[in-house]
């Protein structure tokens, strides 16, 4: 074949693009177990931070350790079973096949309850968890993340100041959720209520309704006296 034809340069391109393809679907087969052992061993460590647990020298050791039991919250609020795979995408997990996640666990000998949330913010999702203490009710810690708030402003809702003011905060005034984000400076009920982020008010806005939509699926469990 003519190396200068058109015909040549043709074939060539097409065999080195089906030779690139096929080199590109192997890597990302190869990598595919390493990319998803790495999603769930972030999400874990997302866990232990709502557990003020943070940067553990080895997450899989003290997730193992401080979290016990991976359960589905029942219609009339108990805890069944849960034994599926462990789950990296809460939201999904709740709209396609309706279960609520609670994880049961222990730190420094005291039972704590982890309850994963999600919403929007203002330019993509936010996600988080809130971890309580045994009486369903009291937050111990909790985590904060999104994926593309504006830096300096939205995304503050990931620093450890932002989530540190939930700590001893109330979740249920009466049969609701009272647990909320405000306008910065609008505090009315500091037994519920935060500061949402100055400058970052449709951020603070989806933080609050993240809260308050995804803890309402908790209700039953939350308000019950097992």
């Amino acid at each position: 074949m003519d190396t200068n034809s058109n015909s040549y340069t043709i074939v060539y391109a097409s065999v080195l693009v089906v030779i690139v393809a096929f080199l590109l679907a192997f890597v990302n087969l190869s990598l595919r177990d390493l990319q998803g052992k790495n999603v769930e061993l972030d999400t874990k460590n997302q866990i232990l931070s709502a557990l003020n647990i943070r940067n553990a020298a080895d997450v899989e050791a003290e997730f193992a350790k401080v979290v016990k039991e991976d359960r589905i919250v029942a219609e009339d609020g108990s805890l069944a079973p849960y034994e599926g795979k462990f789950v990296t995408g809460y939201e999904k997990e709740f709209k396609e096949n309706g279960r609520a996640h609670v994880f049961i666990c222990e730190v420094d000998g005291q039972k704590k309850y982890v309850i994963p949330v999600y919403g929007a913010g203002l330019w993509g999702a936010v996600w988080g968890y809130v971890a309580l203490n045994e009486d369903k009710n009291t937050v111990y810690g909790t985590y904060f993340s999104h994926a593309s708030e504006t830096p300096g402003l939205g995304a503050e809702i990931a620093g450890e100041h932002f989530q540190d003011e939930f700590k001893g905060k109330q979740v249920m005034d009466g049969g609701n959720v009272g647990l909320s984000v405000v306008k910065f400076g609008k505090v009315e009920k500091p037994e519920f209520q935060v500061d949402g982020i100055s400058g970052g008010t449709i951020t603070s806005v989806g933080v609050d309704a993240m809260l308050k939509n995804s803890l309402a699926h908790y209700t039953e469990f939350l308000t019950s006296k097992n």
